[in-house]
Order: structure tokens, then C-alpha cells, then sequence
């Protein structure tokens, strides 16, 4: 038997597969997917390796062909299909297959299991009370203890025979050697998830009815396919998820779930554990490595059906896949930023076609990529637009910022958000205040006007270096750092600089003895902190929660009547094509959280630009009007959707070496382009130029295919790999970027 072998050492020129011989003592122990200690190199260096195939043919001369010395013992075997899987994903997004592998193996090793014992009487009563006789004529109090309190409850646990009932081990030692009573050990599994399975009567709207009955009858004629959910906020979503799974999992098969951040696991969680019990669990980097271990090893062993988590509970090593759902699907959490950058929605596609399963892809403002490839046939559209029972759509104002300054209004309040703060807090209703700071990236505004200053060659805006240069990301165009506003002449040309500390002063100043809770990455780093803050305001311990992004994904809050969008412009004029879907997605996300149980709700979106399109849209909650002009523009431009983009990042601390490395290869790449079916734009300087003295260059290559950009890749790989001089040059490839290198 001969195993092909990717060694475990990250490097291009290693990333090949090698061959061993399996001695006869490891035949019929191996496995693909398997750990394993091979002998390396000229100096025969004991390395790590994964098994990837398995066979009886000798590719190579057999008298050169080493022994794998052995299985490394506490790993955790990557399951066939999902090495499939990583080859796929070395494939389509480059990188080397030993990151690959490491990537859909989201535990690295075996955690020591966690054993309950318990002791057990094996005498029958009448034995029992004879020999307690004994032991007490002869003295033996420990004994006689442990043999009465059995005699009482014939099995205990062990913590309790050691602790309550003071027992050593050498007693039940004796005892078990004389035959009175059994020591057993069971291993238990760390369970990160509780609850109360309830049986729940729900009744489906009309347009929930439709989507699980015909995702249903497609599956029952074996039917797999991509289905894309576009329901409004509060249009039930969930619960059509919940259906969808529970007829998959009826049939034997198992479900994934993933949602875009850990603060979203623990009302979905709830939801999921009232139909499904102990047969869910999660999945996410706060779990610890004995919980996350015995989670991997729960999957295995067909102990759950459904999984919940983020984007890494995507490689769940289930043996019976049938379903896996993305929900929220437009959100860039679910893009990989560690190589190979994969997307999580496309990555769970091609599981899904490898393992006969069907995705379903979710969300109140479907990503640009989603929706277009849904309206060309390729994914199955389902629209739910009505809010289930009879509540309605918040009301949205929108509230220029420019008139307040006129006003003498420098608050980050508006005088109109306060006014419905104050109405809430009478009424001791909930608010929620978004600070819309993610992605922030250093664009200059007029506060007179509005006017941001732009590329003039690209639909982004300049972003703002240190230096006082005004660079795009896109063309490498830059100008100077303007001195007054070009458009109105007004001198207050400047960049919002806010964070959630600073608003919560500012509330707690506005509004003293109110009760506000914050959540932010500074508020969450503990492993429950997410949890703690959204139960403890759920629970009406507080009226106002201030926050970041995270506050507006997913969240239910009945009570919330009014949600305050501070500083909307921050993610529109982001130095990226996306910025207007964004801010379109972030807006309606965070008004959804408003009415959503049996009051009216209303949101106030402060801005300095009301009549930009993505703010007019997410304000009327018109995500078609958004759709059909965003298009128009990605069209125009060439971005994705309407073709694809590949971006190569280049990094090295010789910027000599660097510049040399990027003009190479982008006259490599014109090479290639013989029929001119590529644009290629760079090289140029991202937004930050050099971190920790590492100079960073970006060049963009465009296509009408994505797969024509996949060759090109592939070509770049080889290039790269045969000239030494990138040898000090990392290079990555991202195709379709969320975020500018």
C-alpha cells in the first residue's frame, strides 16, 4: 500500500503531493484525511503530513520510497469529502492545499474527553444488608457508608462518593476487587448549548407556505439546487429555516446553519433548540477547545443534526449532509480574509453539489451577487415582502445633518432623534443607537454642503492619508489634501471621529439616571459577553443600547420602538465599489430592529447626503429602486457582478524588490491577455502603504468569466513559482475583494 502525502509546510515549492509506503503494521489503520509523521527531506527530518489517497500503485522508484512512521495519535482526521473539498478551494482561490486542508479543519487536535464516573452496586438488596452487618462488626466505617448509601440509590456518582460521603478510592478499589461494587466510566461531552425543547404550533403565512412547499417538492423529487430567501425584516425567515430542516432532518440527513457573527448565536440558537433540543449545537471561536472538540466529535458520530455557527462551522464533518442555510447571506463577514480567501456562500455551493445537498441562502437585502445570479435562473427566488402577524414596516426619517449645523445643532443627537428618545423613555419603551463607524476608511467631507471628494476616474471615494495625499485604491490617481470645500468654497472640509464611548457620554449627559449598555469589540471580549449584554437588555435591564454593526444583524427585540443610525455616511463614501450596497444594507438592517413586536416602530437615519440613492432607497425600504440603479453602476464600471475581479496582493519589506516584483508581473499577465479578455489596473498602493515596515502593493485583473480569471491564477502560480526573486515577495490572490487590501 502507498499513501500520497501534503506535507504540512506552507510553501509554494512544496505544495505537491509526495509518496510513502505504508509499512505493515500501519495496513488497514489508515485513512485519507489522516495525520501522520513522515521522514522529510535529505536529512530525513520527522514531519507532519496529511493522507489525501490512498492505493496499491507505485508512482515512483520503489527502492527511493520512504515509510510513514506512524499516525500522530491526538489530531483529528479530516473527513474524505472535505479534502475534496480544500482541493476545490486551493483551486478556485489560490494558496497552497496544506492551507486548504488546515482551513476545512477547523479543529486542529483531540481534547482530553471528559469522562463522568459513576459507582455501582452489584449485590442484591438481601447481599447488601448482609454484608453491611459485616462491615460494621468489623469496624469498617467507610465501608459500611458507602455500601449503606448504595443500598439506598444503587448507583452514585463518583464526585458525590468522594466528596459528600468522604470515600477514597482505595476503598472502592477493595470493594470493587471483592466484587461489591463496579466503577464505571462514560464519556461525556462538553455541551456548550442549553434549553427546552418545546412543541411549538406555528402558523405560516401565506408566502412562508410557498417557499417551504416548493423547496420541499424539489427535494422530494431529488431536486438539490441554491434557493435565495428575499423576506423583509420580520417576514419570518427563521421559522422557514426551522421548517426546511426539521423535514431534512425527518429524513435521516443533517443541517449547517451558518450565520455572519457570534453575537447573533444566541437568540438563533433559542429558536433552533425549542424544535431540535439537544440534537443542535454551535459552533464558533468562543466555544473553549475541549467544547469545540467535543462539538466535532458529536458531528462524527451522528449525536446532532444541526449545526450553528459562523463561517468555519461551514466544514462540520457531517457523514449525512442535506441542507445548509446561510442567513444573512450579503454579509462580508462570510468572506475569508486568512488564504485561501474563500467565500463561504460559494464554498457551500460546492459542498453542496459534492454531497447531494441543497442550499438556502437568506436575507432582508441580498447581496448584489446573489440577486443577479437568482434573476439569470441560477439560484430559485423566494420573496416573502409582508411582515408576519399584522405588524408593519418602521417609519424612517431622514435627517440632514448639514441643517442642523445651520441650526447650531453640533450634537451627534439631532434635535428630531432626541425628541423620539425622549417620547420612548416616557413610555419606557427601548431604543437602539447604531454607530456606523465599521469600515471606516478616512474620506473628507464638507459639513456645509456634503460634498465628498472623489476619484475622478472611479465611483469611490479618496481616502485621506497621513501624509495629506488624497489616493484612490482603484486607479492609483492622487491629489492633494483640498484646503476648502471644491464645491461650496466652505473651510469645514473634515472626518467624523466618534466611537461608542463617546456616544455613550453623550447619551448619559443628555439623558441622566438612564440606564444604556454598550456593545462594542471592547465590551465582548469575554466568551459570554455577547450573550450577557443581549439578555440583559432583552430583559429590560437597560433602555438604550449603543453599538456597533453587530447590534443590527438578526436581533429581536419586541420592545424596541426606535432605532437611531448615527452618522450613516461612514460606510457610503468608504474607498470601495461596495460602499453603496453597504450602506443600502446596513441602513435597512437597522431600521428592520424597530416594531418588531406589537408597537409601532420608527428609525431616524442622520446623513450628510439624504438624497444619495442607497440613502433614499434604505429609507423608503425599496430594495428593487436600490437593485436597479446599483446595477446600472457595476455595469458601467465593470465590477462584480456584471463581471468579476481578481485582485493580486503583494507584500515585501524591499520596496525595490517590490516595485520590480509587480511591474514582472503585470507584464506577465499582458502575456497572457493575447485577446484581450482582461483589464488589468495597477499596480497600486492600498490604503495603507507599509505595516510594521512590510511595503504593500494591489494589482486588479477584470473579466467577463470567472473562471478566466481562475486560469490566469493558476498561470501567476506557476510564474511565481519558478522565478526566485518572489521568493521575498508574498503574493495572494482575492477573487471578487469585500475590502481593499
Amino acid at each position: 500500500m502507498y499513501a500520497d502525502i501534503i506535507i504540512d509546510i506552507t510553501h509554494e515549492k512544496l505544495d505537491k503531493v509526495f509518496q510513502y509506503a505504508v509499512p505493515s503494521n500501519l495496513e488497514g489503520k489508515l485513512s485519507v484525511g489522516m495525520e501522520v509523521m513522515v521522514p522529510f527531506g535529505r536529512g530525513n527530518r520527522s514531519t507532519k503530513g496529511y493522507v489525501i489517497c490512498l492505493g496499491n500503485e507505485c508512482k515512483y522508484d520503489p527502492s527511493k520510497i520512504k515509510e510513514i512512521s506512524g499516525i500522530v495519535s491526538d489530531s483529528m482526521e479530516i473527513e474524505g469529502k472535505l479534502v475534496a473539498l480544500a482541493a476545490w478551494m486551493k483551486e478556485q482561490y489560490g494558496g497552497t492545499m496544506i492551507q486548504a486542508l488546515k482551513t476545512v479543519l477547523p479543529i486542529k487536535q483531540k481534547e482530553k474527553a471528559k469522562v463522568k464516573k459513576r459507582v455501582r452496586l452489584l449485590l442484591s438488596e438481601e447481599e447488601g444488608k448482609e454484608k453491611l452487618e459485616y462491615f460494621l462488626h468489623k469496624n469498617q466505617k467507610a465501608r459500611a457508608r458507602l455500601l449503606a448509601a448504595l443500598l439506598d440509590e444503587p448507583t452514585l456518582e463518583y464526585e458525590l462518593v468522594l466528596h459528600k460521603l468522604n470515600i477514597t478510592l482505595s476503598v472502592i478499589r477493595a470493594m470493587q476487587e471483592q466484587g461489591i461494587v463496579a466503577l464505571e466510566s462514560k464519556q461525556v461531552y462538553r455541551n456548550p448549548v442549553e434549553g427546552t425543547k418545546e412543541n411549538i404550533q406555528i402558523t405560516y403565512t401565506k408566502e412562508q407556505e410557498n417557499a417551504i412547499g416548493d423547496f420541499w417538492s424539489d427535494y422530494e423529487k431529488d431536486i438539490r439546487g441554491t434557493y435565495l430567501i428575499h423576506g423583509v425584516t420580520g417576514s419570518g425567515k427563521t421559522e422557514v429555516y426551522i421548517e426546511m430542516i426539521r423535514r431534512v432532518v425527518e429524513l435521516g440527513k443533517q443541517a449547517i446553519v451558518l450565520i455572519p457573527e457570534i453575537a447573533l448565536t444566541y437568540q438563533t440558537v433559542l429558536r433552533f433548540y425549542r424544535t431540535f433540543g439537544d440534537r443542535v449545537s454551535i459552533m464558533n471561536s468562543r466555544l473553549s477547545a475541549g467544547e469545540r472538540s467535543d462539538q466535532m466529535m458529536r458531528a462524527k458520530e451522528g449525536k446532532i443534526d444541526v449545526m450553528i455557527g459562523p463561517r468555519s462551522a461551514l466544514f462540520t464533518p457531517f457523514k449525512q449532509l442535506g441542507l445548509i442555510v446561510i442567513d444573512e447571506e450579503h454579509e462580508s463577514t462570510y468572506k475569508s480574509e486568512q488564504i485561501p480567501r474563500y467565500h463561504a456562500r460559494e464554498t457551500a455551493i460546492a459542498r453542496a453539489n459534492m454531497e447531494q445537498a441543497s442550499v438556502i441562502l437568506g436575507s432582508a437585502t441580498p447581496s448584489m451577487e446573489a440577486m443577479y445570479r437568482a434573476r439569470n435562473g441560477e439560484y430559485k427566488l423566494f420573496e416573502m415582502m409582508n411582515r408576519t402577524g399584522r405588524h408593519s414596516m418602521a417609519e424612517v426619517y431622514t435627517v440632514d445633518l448639514r441643517e442642523e449645523l445651520k441650526k447650531g445643532n453640533r450634537s451627534i443627537l439631532s434635535e428630531k432623534l432626541q425628541t423620539l428618545m425622549e417620547e420612548r423613555l416616557e413610555r419606557n419603551e427601548q431604543i437602539m443607537l447604531f454607530l456606523n463607524r465599521r469600515g471606516y476608511s478616512g474620506f473628507l467631507s464638507c459639513r456645509e454642503c456634503g460634498y465628498v471628494v472623489k476619484c475622478p476616474h472611479c465611483d469611490v471615494a479618496l481616502s485621506l492619508h497621513n501624509s495629506g495625499k488624497m489616493v484612490c485604491h482603484y486607479c492609483g490617481h492622487e491629489e492633494t489634501k483640498p484646503s476648502c470645500c471644491p464645491q461650496c468654497g466652505s473651510v469645514h472640509l473634515g472626518q467624523f471621529r466618534a466611537g461608542t464611548q463617546q456616544i455613550e457620554k453623550i447619551v448619559k449627559e443628555r439623558f441622566p439616571g438612564v440606564h444604556v449598555l454598550r456593545m462594542d469589540m471592547d465590551t465582548t471580549r469575554k466568551k459570554d459577553g455577547h450573550e450577557s449584554i443581549l439578555s440583559a437588555f432583552a430583559n429590560g435591564e437597560a433602555q438604550i443600547l449603543i453599538g456597533t454593526q453587530m447590534i443590527v444583524k438578526g436581533h429581536d427585540f419586541p420592545n424596541v420602538t426606535l432605532v437611531g443610525v448615527l452618522a450613516a455616511d461612514l460606510s457610503l463614501y468608504a474607498d470601495d465599489y461596495r460602499a453603496g450596497e453597504r450602506t443600502f444594507q446596513l441602513l435597512t438592517q437597522a431600521a428592520g430592529r424597530a416594531g418588531r413586536g406589537e408597537k409601532k416602530g420608527e428609525a431616524v437615519i442622520q446623513t450628510y447626503s439624504p438624497t444619495h440613492y442607497a440613502i433614499k432607497t434604505a429609507a423608503a425600504q425599496d430594495y428593487e429602486a436600490f437593485y436597479q440603479e446599483e446595477i446600472q453602476y457595476r455595469d458601467l464600471m465593470g465590477y462584480p457582478p456584471c463581471e468579476s475581479l481578481l485582485a493580486v496582493l503583494l507584500s515585501s519589506e524591499n520596496l525595490q524588490l517590490l516595485d520590480m516584483g509587480c511591474r514582472y508581473l503585470k507584464e506577465f499577465a499582458d502575456r497572457l491577455n493575447k485577446e484581450k479578455k482582461i483589464d488589468i489596473i495597477g499596480p497600486a498602493t492600498p490604503g495603507i502603504e507599509k505595516i510594521n515596515d512590510v511595503y504593500r502593493k494591489v494589482l486588479y485583473l477584470k473579466a467577463q468569466r470567472y473562471d478566466t480569471l481562475v486560469k490566469v491564477k493558476n498561470y501567476l502560480e506557476k510564474y511565481i513559482e519558478v522565478n526566485p526573486g518572489y521568493l521575498n515577495i508574498r503574493v495572494q490572490f482575492d477573487f471578487n475583494p469585500m475590502n481593499i487590501f
